[in-house]
């Protein structure tokens, strides 16, 4: 059994899923099925064994079964670090997500500190070519795999940034309210600014030497955090002040580490991410979550669980293949979805094979011997 792994997972009215389980032993675990079917659903519920709205940011009124719309829950059990926990996550209509560990009320950071969870889907394909924001979110996974206390630090940053903005929408001008919301957003922007930078240099270190298929991604944050966005307690204080005017004229803040980016250069070619064809962005894409992942392994103790939704559709046979070959060296319980079970042949005995269908808008989920 892996350091980490998921051997148990019920759903109840979540999404597509009325009421499905199934056990896993371990192993990487190959879910195939026609789109719709509900696949990805399965890699969602196992997200949100993390702290936050899983891998579709999605609130908890959206995930309900509808129409039924009655509320949903999972629960798993975490083999992790030679303990085994029991966890239930759901949200009643109308409430907020609720998280309980081996029968005690939970806050959601507390599962991070019993399981780490990284995911890759479709949608981050264009991480690269897109605005600065889904690069931050990325950003910031990656630092809370680390800190799972970064999922706090950024939400009492975002709750002092929201109201110093009410302040000036409304032209508000008293110096004393902004210096103490100010205060705050420098002390949490410059433990953010720590967490992420200490993040980069996790996943570097981790790189070095490392032997993968995948080509090496350096990884780096503009400026010490942006052009704009200073580093430190002290240099976000003074800018905060020194802004006030400016950010009264725009009705927003506009400097601080909610304005940072995320830089990725092609190493062996010099070549930034946004340059490169989309194949070898994708690449570039798997090879940072590998190395997460190899940082983690070292970092935590085990690797993460790994959700990779539809990640063989655009590789071809030789590069599915090292990705497994990799998968199952670094001993990581990889969840992976795809069409058909012939993605998955390179994997034969070394996986669970799962096929998930469709009928009547409820899903199915039958287990099935390797291809």
């Amino acid at each position: 059994m892996p350091g980490l792994a998921l051997t148990r997972l019920t759903l109840s009215h979540f999404r597509s899923h009325k009421a499905a389980a199934l056990s896993a032993d371990g192993r990487p675990v190959a879910i195939y099925g026609p789109n719709g079917a509900g696949k990805t659903n399965i890699l969602e519920a196992i997200s949100l064994l993390s702290p936050g709205r899983g891998l579709r940011r999605a609130a908890a009124e959206e995930i309900a079964r509808q129409p039924e719309a009655l509320g949903w829950k999972i629960t798993a059990q975490l083999h992790s670090l030679h303990q085994t926990h029991e966890v239930e996550t759901w949200a009643e209509p109308g409430a907020a997500r609720s998280v309980r560990i081996d029968g005690k009320a939970a806050a959601q950071a507390a599962l991070g500190r019993i399981a780490r969870v990284l995911w890759l889907v479709p949608s981050m394909d264009r991480l690269w070519i897109e605005g600065a924001e889904g690069r931050r979110r990325f950003l910031d996974r990656m630092t809370l795999s680390f800190e799972p206390g970064h999922g706090e630090v950024t939400l009492t940053y975002e709750k002092a940034m929201r109201e110093r903005n009410r302040l000036l929408r409304d032209q508000v001008r008293n110096a004393a309210w902004y210096g103490a919301l100010e205060a705050q957003m420098a002390r949490a922007g410059a433990a953010i600014q720590r967490n992420r930078s200490a993040a980069l240099a996790r996943i570097a270190a981790a790189q070095e030497g490392a032997e993968t298929a995948f080509p090496v991604a350096a990884l780096a944050i503009p400026g010490p955090e942006g052009a704009d966005v200073p580093a430190g307690e002290e240099a976000l204080a003074a800018a905060f002040s020194d802004g006030r005017a400016r950010d009264l004229s725009a009705g927003r803040t506009l400097t601080g580490p909610h304005r940072a980016d995320l830089e990725a250069v092609y190493a062996a070619k010099g070549v930034a991410a946004r340059q490169c064809s989309t194949g070898e962005q994708k690449a570039l894409l798997i090879s940072m979550i590998l190395a997460n992942a190899r940082a983690l392994a070292e970092d935590f103790g085990a690797p993460p669980l790994l959700l990779l939704d539809e990640v063989a559709a655009h590789l071809d046979s030789a590069r599915r293949a090292a990705l497994y070959d990799e998968i199952c060296a670094l001993g990581a319980q990889a969840w992976m979805t795809g069409t058909g079970p012939e993605l998955f042949d390179a994997l034969a005995d070394r996986a669970q094979y799962f096929e998930v269908t469709e009928e009547g808008g409820t899903s199915r989920i039958e287990e099935r011997t390797a291809p």
